[in-house]
Formats: C-alpha cells, sequence, structure tokens
C-alpha cells in the first residue's frame, strides 16, 4: 500500500479505507511444544463484552465502532484498553488441557509528516519530563510505591509524555502509561557512544540485537510512540552515517509501524545521522553549560537552532532537554545559577521562543529532568544532578509550578472537545494495532 506524501512511519502502514470508523488487531502467537492443538482468539471491551474473534495462530480481528487509545487530556476517555485472550486447548495422553493467555490492546495510530506528530490523525504535542529510575534510600531501580507517586506527579503536572533515558524501564511503568495515556519515547541504554572505536562492526551488531530485544518486549504497548536508538552520540564522526543509517533501518523493519530518532546535541550541518530519523529530538542547554548567566541570549540562539534545523531537513523538532539546575530552597535576586529563580528564568526564555516554533514545526518539548537524581562526584554537580523540577524525594521546587501552569494551558488548547468531534457515520480511516504474543 502506497502510504501517500509525507508519510514517513507509523501504524498507518497497517490501515485500509473503510467507509465506517473500525479497528484492526493484527495478531501472531507463538506456541513451543505439541503442534496437537487449537486456539481460540477473543478481544473483549472494557465490559467484558467480546467484540471480535478469531482462530489460529496467526489474523486479523476486525472492530467496528472502535473504543481509540488516545493520549492523557487529547480526549474524554484517555487509555482505552481492550483485552486480548487466546485460550489454548491441547491434546494430551490424558485428554485435553485449557489455558488461555490475555493481553491488554490499545488501538491508535501515530504517524509523521514535515511538521506534525500524529496520533489517530490529530496533532500531537509532546509537553513532558526526562526520568531516571533513580530515588534516595532505594537508590536506581524499580520501587512500586516511587512509581505510583511518580504518576500522580505527572498527572498533577499536566505531562503527558516522557522518554525513558536513557534505559528502557522496567515493564510495570509500561503497563501504567498504557492505563494512564502517557506517552512514551522508548530509548535505548545507547547513550556513551563517542569513540571512533564505538562504531566499529562489534558495538554495531550488538546494538542491532539490543534494539531487537526492546521492540520484542515493548512492541504491544500502545503508549509507545516512538524508539530512540540512542542518546548524546557522536555522530558528527566519519562512521556514524553508517551506523546510525544501518540501526535506524533495521529498526523499521522490526516495527514499521513507529517512528525510529535517536537525541542529538550535534551541529545539524555535521550530524552524519540525523538524515536516517523521522523526528529530530535536540537537546540544547543555553546559559547553562555555556554563556553562563547570560540569560538574555537564549531566545537567538534557541530560535537560531529551530530554523537551522528545520532548515536543513524538514521534518518535526523536539526539544528533547533543556534546563539548569538549582539547589532547593536557594534564592537569590538577580536570578544567580544553581538558585531556583534562575532555573524558572531560564524555563521562561526557552518557553517564548517554544511557544513560537510549537505553530510551525517543533512538536515538543521534554524538560531535563522530573527530578534531582545522584551521579558520580564531580566539581560541576552538587551532591548529584539537581537539574529536577522536584527534588530528588519529589518535593517540587518553583519551577514543578511553572510547568504546571504551562502544561494545562498546552493541554487545554488540544484536549478533547465533544460538540467538535466528527460523526461515526463520517469517513474514517482504519485504526490498528500489530499484536504478538508469546504462549508458552
Amino acid at each position: 500500500m502506497d502510504p501517500g506524501p509525507g508519510h514517513k512511519s507509523g501504524a498507518e502502514n497497517w490501515q485500509r479505507p473503510l467507509l465506517c470508523h473500525c479497528g484492526l488487531v493484527y495478531y501472531q502467537i507463538f506456541i513451543q511444544g505439541s503442534d496437537h492443538f487449537q486456539l481460540e482468539v477473543y478481544l473483549l471491551d472494557k465490559d467484558g463484552k467480546v467484540v471480535a474473534q478469531g482462530t489460529g495462530g496467526q489474523g486479523q480481528l476486525r472492530v467496528p465502532s472502535a473504543h481509540l487509545w488516545w493520549p492523557y487530556m487529547m480526549h474524554e476517555h484517555p487509555a482505552y484498553l481492550y483485552s486480548l485472550e487466546v485460550r489454548l486447548t491441547a491434546q494430551t495422553a490424558a485428554g485435553p488441557v485449557s489455558d488461555f493467555y490475555t493481553l491488554p490492546v490499545g488501538i491508535r495510530t501515530v504517524a509523521v509528516t514535515k511538521n506534525q506528530f500524529l496520533i489517530n490523525g490529530k496533532p500531537f504535542y509532546f509537553h513532558g519530563v526526562n526520568k531516571h529510575e533513580d530515588a534516595d534510600i532505594r537508590g536506581k531501580g524499580f520501587d512500586w510505591p516511587l512509581l505510583v507517586k511518580d504518576f500522580n506527579l505527572l498527572l498533577w503536572l499536566g505531562a503527558n509524555a516522557f522518554r525513558t533515558s536513557h534505559y528502557p524501564y522496567a515493564e510495570e511503568v509500561m503497563q501504567l502509561c498504557d492505563q494512564y495515556g502517557i506517552v512514551v519515547i522508548d530509548e535505548s541504554p545507547g547513550v556513551g557512544i563517542v569513540l571512533v572505536q564505538s562504531y566499529g562492526n562489534v558495538s554495531l551488531q550488538h546494538h542491532l540485537e539490543v534494539m531487537e530485544e526492546l521492540v520484542r518486549r515493548d512492541k504491544n504497548h500502545p503508549a509507545v510512540v516512538m524508539w530512540s536508538v540512542a542518546n548524546e552520540p557522536t555522530s558528527f564522526l566519519q562512521p556514524a552515517g553508517y551506523y546510525f543509517k544501518t540501526l535506524i533501518a533495521h529498526t523499521k523493519a522490526l516495527d514499521p509501524t513507529r517512528p525510529v530518532t535517536f537525541v542529538t546535541n550535534a551541529n545539524c550541518e555535521a550530524d552524519l545521522g540525523a538524515p536516517y530519523v523521522d523526528v529530530i529530538c535536540v537537546n540544547s542547554y543555553y546559559s547553562w553549560y555555556h554563556d553562563y548567566g547570560h540569560l538574555e541570549v537564549i531566545p537567538l540562539q534557541l530560535a537560531t537552532q529551530f530554523e537551522d534545523w528545520y532548515k536543513t531537513y524538514q521534518k518535526p523538532i523536539i526539544q528533547s532537554e533543556y534546563g539548569a539546575d538549582s539547589i532547593a530552597a536557594f534564592h537569590h535576586d538577580p536570578p544567580l545559577m544553581f538558585s531556583e529563580e534562575y532555573q524558572k528564568s531560564l524555563l521562561e526564555q526557552y518557553h517564548l521562543v517554544l511557544d513560537e516554533k510549537r505553530k510551525e514545526y517543533v512538536v515538543g518539548e521534554l524538560i531535563w529532568n522530573f527530578a534531582d537524581f545522584m551521579t558520580d562526584q564531580s566539581p560541576q554537580r552538587v551532591l548529584g544532578n539537581k537539574k529536577g523540577i522536584f527534588t530528588r524525594q519529589r518535593q517540587p521546587k518553583s519551577t514543578a509550578f511553572l510547568l504546571r501552569e504551562r502544561y494545562w494551558k498546552l493541554a487545554n488548547e488540544t484536549r478533547y472537545q465533544p460538540w467538535a468531534a466528527k460523526s461515526l457515520c463520517e469517513k474514517e480511516p482504519v485504526y490498528s494495532v500489530k499484536q504478538e504474543l508469546p504462549l508458552h
């Protein structure tokens, strides 16, 4: 099927034109053991009603008047999940034995044009955070009470997205994102790719395997809308072009339904990997790692950054990191570095430009960082990285309130309006998702 001009990547690869609002769920089931079995597949809505069914290890389920999976605050019923139930009956010497496997399923599309990121055909603007699996006492790793706290803070903040910087998070995190409608840029542990030898065949082969593992684990999560293969590589080095061309093509072959990116901090003219991504994700720390204290230079530098990238590539752009360190309760007037006032003023300067460019081709902003986190000791760090809008103990700094006001304002601009909803009788595309189930 020819997706038409402007199509980059997305679940539109699984669409078929119909005259009604209909969903398609593609499934493929892998079974180990005996070949003597029967399979029945059922799709159940939230009320437990069967809305589609099939047989065999591979097929397609048609869902009339499908409830779509929408991001948080983008619809009056966000994060709608069906249950895909596989019932197996195996023939054994002792007689038939039955078992079943259930998987949550969200039906939605993702697509990219030269200046928009679309979910279910509607423009989506990422307003969210970068995170780490880190807190005091527990340190790095998964912690259920902490996860519940973090999701409550995301909802309070009005955030609709985050990036798994810079590694895949626990599966429980992805499940909650599905349930709450928090959109995810799913990132591989491809951080620290800086040496020339990092682009050799051994590293590339390992990176290809890592992406296979990540896609295989997370491909059935509707919250995951884009893969990120790396963070801040030295993508200006000569071997980087072939490396990222191969890596991104491989990721697209594994999953043609989602766009692919990596997060860059290189100069747009020198970046050899950017030609192969679907969305430009760029990190910049104006008036923090250079031009110390000069907040007034941010608007010109940031506007130039966006304009240069878009002129070069004609692709949507996400400000994937920006921010400044602040020590909680450290105040100073005029704003000086490490004070809460400086962090707040720096963000406000970024927002001036983001508000202009999001009218054109900027499709997202992710603050660095959700919360303070521990790092190795260095003269640049005051008991870890202090760029969080929350402390490491999840207490808000003044920037948390600034972002909360901003994110709810952004949400109100794009949230679901009942009077603007299309009639189901109008011609709509088919929204679909591909599911693959291991059955042991």
